[in-house]
């Protein structure tokens, strides 16, 4: 987290991510940018996913006390990355909130960060299973999922082959990350990963965790001789063969 938080620092309006990585999805060029987002050019989309807004507080109305910091070092890496790119249009993948009511009872600062990043671009927030009704008095619209400029953008990968399921989907849900070897240190990261025909986001809230690529969740999901990961270091992609990780 907090070497996502001193990059989005550094970030002025219209610098390009000097870290990032083009890649290819079912023939749509993507950029991987190291502060988590998917900026894909062609249509000035940018994606993001697994926001986890108000996880603090969703803990909270639980009994579990956890620093109640993490929405607005969410908003700020965000802001960093839609000041980068300046998108027409933000997708959000889904879990956007951590739970139902995150969004209802979000104060009124951190609203209008939202609404301040959202003016003058479309913005699409996909349900999740942590929020499936949706946002309350944010702007922008939301649905279960979007085909748009030859991709399926949705919250949890299809099962389902070809077209409508897994080809072409970007997909969110499973947090992947991976673990590579580093100067004799196992280094531990979020990643993007795909394969060329499908896409799972990082989580790019704070606090969310992450799911290692050779978990069992992930089976079935990727044509590993192809699956790359492209990890999230301090301020670059690191683009790893499946083949290549350590786990």
């Amino acid at each position: 987290m907090m070497h996502r938080l001193a990059l989005a620092r550094t970030i002025s309006g219209g610098v390009a991510a000097t870290g990032a990585e083009e890649i290819v999805v079912n023939g749509v060029l993507a950029v991987c940018d190291p502060l988590g987002g998917l900026y894909l050019p062609e249509t000035g989309m940018l994606v993001v996913s697994d926001l986890h807004l108000e996880k603090g507080a969703a803990f909270a109305r639980r009994g579990m006390m956890l620093p109640p910091y993490d929405t607005i070092a969410t908003l700020n890496i965000l802001s960093a990355v839609i000041s980068r790119y300046d998108p027409k249009v933000v997708v959000s993948l889904g879990d956007n909130f951590h739970d139902r009511k995150g969004s209802e009872h979000l104060p009124t600062d951190l609203r209008s960060l939202i609404t301040a990043m959202a003016r003058g671009r479309d913005w699409i927030w996909i349900n999740g299973n942590h929020d499936p009704d949706g946002t309350v008095d944010l702007p922008g619209a939301c649905t279960d999922e979007l085909l748009y400029g030859g991709l399926v953008f949705r919250h949890e990968p299809s099962l389902i082959p070809g077209p409508g399921g897994s080809k072409g989907e970007i997909a969110g849900h499973l947090h992947p990350s991976a673990t590579v070897r580093r100067r004799e240190k196992s280094v531990r990261r979020p990643c993007f990963a795909s394969d060329g025909v499908r896409l799972l986001m990082p989580a790019f809230g704070v606090l969310a965790g992450g799911l290692d690529l050779r978990h069992r969740a992930m089976h079935g999901l990727f044509d590993r001789e192809a699956l790359v990961a492209h990890l999230l270091g301090r301020d670059r992609i690191y683009s790893v063969r499946y083949a290549n990780l350590i786990g």
